[in-house]
């Protein structure tokens, strides 16, 4: 029998890696199943090589439970260890420089983890004491036992085993029972073990029999120990990869498709990527690519790997270059780790690309569940941005799908202004934009159809991309105003009726919460809408944007600006000025010559102290113009009073106007009820 000392107290060593390792406890699990599995792989080396002449016989590695002992054991049939290999394994490399360990990291538990690996003492932060019984494969080996109790103190002695290889005992401690739980132990294994390269064992497969679950003689297989990513791509069918989807992702929808990795120079890399069908928030779906270490897991927060966009798709990534800290739970910086986020971006879109050329059909099937990763990419990397400029999709509102080249080949000769600017038109509402889309088509524009969560900051990023381009929502202006090709004729209404025609319609605006309304008569011909309301391309997008960009927030804080349009060559509207100028002709007349007035003797004050320095200019001057400029603003309000007065009666100039907010979206509650019973009363 041995017995040693580290030479360090129980205090400074046990409760301190308990304490600071606590949080990643359950690695312990991993740890332990590697352990064994790389013993068995080692010894299925050395057979392969011919070292080792022996029969390998069952290579399981088996994990068993034993709650009334307290017991978790890890059996393996490896190479096993002599007490001379326990010695310098065990003793020397995990009980080495403990001291000076500790006075490094006694004020900062956060910087142990990295640089003191876990491996075989992990078991220590669940048990209370831990005993490994092996027996190496070398000819004459016997076997020994070595136990620690997790004191400093370790104990070996000889030991009964018929078998090559080790159990490793661990007796759970008090505070972490949950580790005797069989459906924990389930769940871990299934979360870091179920790829191992080696078949592992935890219990044996049930069967209901009289009435109950009962074990069978078959071991419980936990793994598979060829995944889909370690076989060659040439050898597998889709079936294939939508079943080893299914296994990652149980209650996931069917992918859109697949890439698989398989690289080994300049560095070793395997996997699959599969592109899922997501709809909405880019948050919810990360995550869901598992790092791989040698078929170990490691992790599934991979962005240091994966580009930000790709981490929103699904799948395995096995690298054994990956740089991981010691204990195998983060990544660590590395110029491989640049350089495989390179190759996964290329390999992306090398993909994407032959997918495109290869079958555009099936492409454009999938383009619009597809188009929010590429959208991601463009945005968030100028590189992928380059690659993918050719496979990405406009989709128009008829449902064709063009390629940038060929959608500005098909727009340049209609779409372009005055000014030489190519104006690519777009909604983002089909049904809800639908008239605006159809006056659009009429004069023959195409529209493109940008109602993706990305297609916002994507439109400011393409302005900057294509020479002498603007993008223009379908109804940010009349249409004759969307793409300007000459000057505009001017509204034929004199301003008498200009003022009065929009002051008839400002004075029945409904008051909106955080919305305001502005006023133009334009000449918009005959066929066109008696109203529109068009909304400014510039002050919506901000606001749009200010969802997505930081310091930009004051945007969202403004009120929506609304300009209500008023066609003075539609027949109701020339109606509406006709009747205002019969009703309120007799009552405006003297107020406006009351105006005018006013006007010619505020002008003629103002030329006269034009000519004065701001001393020369008499208090009884300032007060005459004050007491004039007021004057006028009463006269201006009595006219406004008078015509609405008069429009608040006109069912008509109502009609119009909820038909337009009605149009829009904005009609709703009591107004919308309003609308429907003055409609009613106008058919009857």
């Amino acid at each position: 029998m041995q017995k040693g000392n580290i030479g360090v107290t129980t205090e400074n060593i046990f409760p301190v890696i308990k304490k600071f390792l606590y949080s990643d406890h359950e690695i312990f699990l991993r740890e332990m199943v590697s352990n064994a599995v790389d013993a068995t792989q080692k010894i299925k080396t050395l057979a392969e090589r011919g070292d080792f002449k022996g029969e390998l016989g069952d290579l399981t590695v088996r994990i068993s439970l034993d709650t009334d002992k307290g017991t978790l054991t890890f059996s393996d049939h490896g190479i096993g260890m002599t007490e001379e290999e326990i010695d310098r394994y065990i003793n020397q490399i995990a009980f080495s420089g403990v001291n000076d360990f500790l006075d490094k990291y006694k004020d900062n538990a956060n910087a142990i983890i990295g640089h003191f690996g876990l491996g075989f003492y992990s078991s220590f932060m669940v048990s209370k004491k831990v005993e490994i019984v092996t027996k190496s494969y070398k000819e004459g080996s016997k076997a020994v036992k070595w136990s620690c109790d997790g004191s400093p103190e370790f104990e070996i002695t000889d030991a009964e085993r018929e078998n090559r290889g080790t159990d490793i005992i661990l007796y759970i401690d008090d505070d972490c029972k949950e580790f005797l739980d069989k459906y924990k132990i389930q769940e871990l294994l299934n979360k870091y073990c179920k790829f191992m390269a080696v078949p592992v064992a935890f219990g044996k497969k049930t069967e209901w029999k009289d009435g109950k679950q009962v074990d069978t003689a078959e071991d419980n297989i936990i793994n598979s120990v060829e995944p889909l990513w370690t076989k060659a791509p040439s050898t597998l069918k889709d079936e294939d990869y939508k079943s080893f989807y299914r296994t990652l992702y149980p209650m996931q929808d069917e992918p859109l498709f697949w890439i698989h990795l398989n690289v080994d120079y300049p560095f070793n890399l395997t996997g699959i990527l599969y592109f899922p069908r997501i709809s909405s928030n880019l948050e919810l779906q990360r995550n869901k690519i598992q790092l791989y270490c040698n078929q170990v897991f490691v992790t599934d927060q991979v962005e240091g790997i994966v580009p930000e966009f790709l981490t929103l798709l699904h799948g395995v990534i096995d690298s054994p270059d990956i740089p991981l800290n010691v204990s195998r739970s983060y990544l660590q910086s590395d110029a491989n780790v640049k350089k495989i986020s390179t190759y996964i971006t290329k390999k992306v879109a090398d993909r994407l690309n032959s997918i495109f050329q290869e079958n555009r059909k099936e492409y454009e099937e999938k383009w619009d569940a597809l188009k929010i990763f590429i959208n991601y990419g463009m945005l968030s990397k100028d590189d992928f941005y380059d690659r993918a400029k050719d496979f990405a999709l406009f989709k128009d509102t008829e449902g064709k799908y063009f390629t940038y080249d060929e959608y500005k080949t098909l727009i340049k000769d209609n779409q372009t202004d005055k000014d030489g600017q190519l104006v690519y038109l777009y909604a983002n509402d089909k049904e809800g934009q639908y008239c605006y889309i159809e006056a659009a088509k009429a004069k023959g524009y195409s529209v493109l159809l940008l109602d993706g969560q990305l297609d916002v900051p994507m439109i400011s990023m393409l302005e900057q991309k294509f020479e002498k381009s603007r993008f223009t929502r379908v109804d940010s202006d009349t249409t004759d105003r969307l793409i300007i090709k000459e000057d505009n004729k001017d509204n034929e209404l004199d301003s008498d009726s200009n003022d009065n025609l929009s002051q008839v319609f400002r004075s029945q605006m409904p008051k909106l919460e955080k919305t305001e309304f502005n006023i133009e008569v334009q000449s918009l011909g005959e066929e066109s809408l008696p109203v529109l309301i068009t909304q400014s391309e510039y002050m919506r997008r901000m606001k749009d944007i200010s969802q997505y960009q930081a310091g930009m927030a004051f945007y969202a804080q403004m009120p929506d600006s609304y300009t209500i349009v008023l066609n003075s060559d539609h027949k109701l509207i020339k109606n509406i000025l006709e009747d205002e100028k019969a009703k309120c002709a007799e009552q405006l007349k003297p107020i406006n010559s009351e105006i005018k007035g006013l006007e010619a003797r505020l002008a003629a004050l103002h030329q006269t102290q034009n000519g004065k320095k701001p001393e020369e200019i008499t208090q009884e001057e300032k007060d005459d113009v004050k007491n004039t400029e007021k004057s006028v603003a009463e006269q201006r309000d009595k006219k406004k009073q008078i015509i609405a007065d008069y429009a608040k009666d006109n069912k008509i100039v109502h009609q119009l106007i909820d038909l337009a907010l009605l149009q829009n979206g904005m009609l709703k509650g009591a107004a919308l009820n309003s609308f429907l019973k003055r409609s009613v009363d106008l058919i009857g």
